[in-house]
């Protein structure tokens, strides 16, 4: 089990709150398959912290806690009136030219854990995407969710025909260096592996207000195996 030190997640705090950027396959809150989780992690910093939102297990990124009930209500209360701004950044299956594109599709989750798209049953979400880079097979895509549902940015994606790179449970593949490289050869008796061993999704960066009504703006640099993916689609395009 990857032992993490909380300081070194740690990308600002003041005397309210603490932003700390989520390393891949650690779940947000507790979960009953893995003892080990952020908020746990956080809390032997800071024992009276309070996790503000949530990223899946498998997305990377920023988190904001809040370090007493006060700054939990200023941040609920931005959340709720969607004053906070968020920015991910995603690896998307395909070339695309996306300019501002809204999605508007509204999304019932089931008890499941089950997304679809329901214009009858489900919650309204919108999300804006705007490509960043394309490469030969596929495209950096800014994505600015307006709403928080569940797997929001990824079923958005997959109805563009842009599922994110290794998000296999909606549409997307893994990529695998074969599959860019000219010229590749694999070692014999050797098995080869995707680039990434998850989707290929960041939540890059938070805007929102301190108590002391400070606009902030803080970003989250791209673990290992993001910076991995993309040095490699550089290289190959």
């Amino acid at each position: 089990m990857k032992k993490y030190s909380v300081t070194d997640l740690i990308l600002w705090e003041d005397n309210d709150f603490i932003a700390v950027n989520k390393p891949p396959f650690l779940s947000t809150l507790e979960d009953r398959t893995d003892p080990v989780n952020l908020l746990a992690l956080v809390r032997s910093y800071c024992e009276t912290a309070q996790a503000c939102h949530r990223l899946d297990k498998d997305t990377s990124g920023i988190i904001v806690f809040a370090k007493n009930p006060e700054a939990y209500r200023h941040m609920s209360m931005q959340f709720e009136h969607r004053k906070v701004e968020k920015i991910y950044h995603a690896v998307v299956d395909g070339v695309h030219d996306f300019q501002h594109h809204l999605v508007d599709a509204p999304i019932l989750a089931a008890p499941d854990g089950v997304v679809k798209i329901s214009k009858r049953d489900g919650k309204p979400a919108q999300t804006y995407f705007t490509t960043l880079v394309a490469y030969r097979q596929h495209s950096l895509i800014e994505c600015r969710p307006i709403t928080g549902r569940m797997h929001q940015i990824r079923i958005h994606l997959s109805l563009l025909n842009a599922s994110i790179t290794g998000d296999e449970q909606y549409g997307g593949k893994p990529l695998y260096l074969s599959a860019i490289k000219r010229g590749f050869n694999l070692k014999k008796n050797t098995e080869e592996e995707p680039l990434m061993k998850r989707m290929a999704l960041h939540a890059k960066s938070l805007i929102f207000k301190s108590m002391k009504d400070e606009k902030l703006t803080l970003e989250a640099p791209y673990p290992k195996d993001f910076q991995a993916l993309i040095r490699q689609l550089e290289a190959n395009k």
